[in-house]
């Protein structure tokens, strides 16, 4: 096993359900956005279904409030989209809508790193409502008489953040007292759900694995036009970057997978993009020696059902 897989004897005896819930803690991501898409009153719909004879039941019609391709609104778009990668770069899925769990030394990162996030999206907002009357006449122009000065706000200050809390995800303690019967009850659905949690960070782990060394795969091998095929610097650092981050928050739960990716580390290790473009043989071997862990990968994702199934009945 590499150093990768290596961890201290105590923390190899815990189960991994017990290690996801005392080392991490669950935070949640949560967004005010203004719309900028409405869906047409019923006099409109009634309208644009007599255009078409069709019945108004049976149309659903909307119409755009802003162009978001403007490229103020897309700097507060980017924003928001580096927000959710961080997120979940830093996390692991959770068995709850809007929720997913982070390392509880990294709580203090994570509040650094979101409110500086927060402070360039309230930087491009101001931005954006520097533009907001140029895109409100545009919007008036494109949208004939189905504009409504009714459905903006006087300034778009306001209309967009983002703000984070750290949620309990554990049974209230006051239900030990209160009903010790449902306490219970409680608990038992709380070590289920990470239970479920260590599932799907394996899930999620081997699915980005398996996609990372398919793709890396498959620019390495054949050929276009006779030529090598040319793959980006990225191919090969989203793969290192996965590393880390499976090493940062792997709860070694699946010892088959901890294996997989220490095998596809050791393929790449040392190996830079330009060496695969300029040296055939090791080009070759790199694809050779990650199709085997790929086939691997591959039967994992084609058995888990099956898997997930057997694990549920112990």
């Amino acid at each position: 096993m590499t150093a990768l897989l290596d961890l201290p004897a105590a923390q190899n005896q815990s189960a991994p359900a017990d290690r996801l819930r005392t080392t991490m803690a669950a935070v949640r991501v949560m967004f005010t956005w203004l719309g900028s898409r409405k869906t047409l009153t019923q006099e409109q719909k009634s309208q644009a279904a007599d255009t078409f004879g069709a019945e108004r039941a049976y149309l659903s019609a909307g119409k755009k409030l802003l162009d978001t391709s403007h490229p103020a609104f897309k700097a507060v778009t980017a924003v928001r989209h580096r927000v959710i990668a961080y997120w979940k770069g830093v996390s692991l899925p959770y068995p709850e809508s809007g929720i997913r769990l982070i390392r509880q030394d990294d709580i203090g990162a994570f509040t650094v790193q979101l409110t500086s996030l927060k402070a360039e999206l309230d930087d491009a907002v101001i931005k954006l409502d520097e533009r907001y009357d140029e895109l409100r006449s545009a919007a008036r122009r494109r949208l004939g008489s189905l504009y409504n000065a009714g459905d903006y706000p006087a300034t778009l200050r306001g209309w967009f953040d983002v703000t984070y809390d750290f949620p309990s995800v554990e049974p209230p303690e006051y239900l030990r007292q209160l009903s010790p019967q449902l306490y219970q009850q409680e608990a038992a659905r709380v070590a289920a759900r990470f239970d479920e949690a260590v599932e799907l960070a394996e899930q999620a782990f081997t699915e980005e694995l398996a996609k990372l060394v398919s793709h890396l795969t498959e620019r390495l091998g054949g050929a276009e036009d006779g030529k090598p095929k040319v793959f980006r610097d990225s191919v090969v650092e989203n793969l290192r970057e996965f590393f880390e981050r499976f090493r940062h928050l792997n709860i070694r739960s699946n010892e088959q997978l901890d294996e997989l990716v220490g095998q596809a580390q050791r393929v790449v290790r040392g190996v830079e993009p330009q060496q695969l473009r300029d040296n055939q043989a090791l080009r070759q071997q790199v694809a050779s020696q990650l199709s085997g862990v790929q086939s691997v990968l591959d039967g994992l994702l084609v058995d888990r059902p099956r898997r997930n199934i057997l694990r549920r009945s112990k």
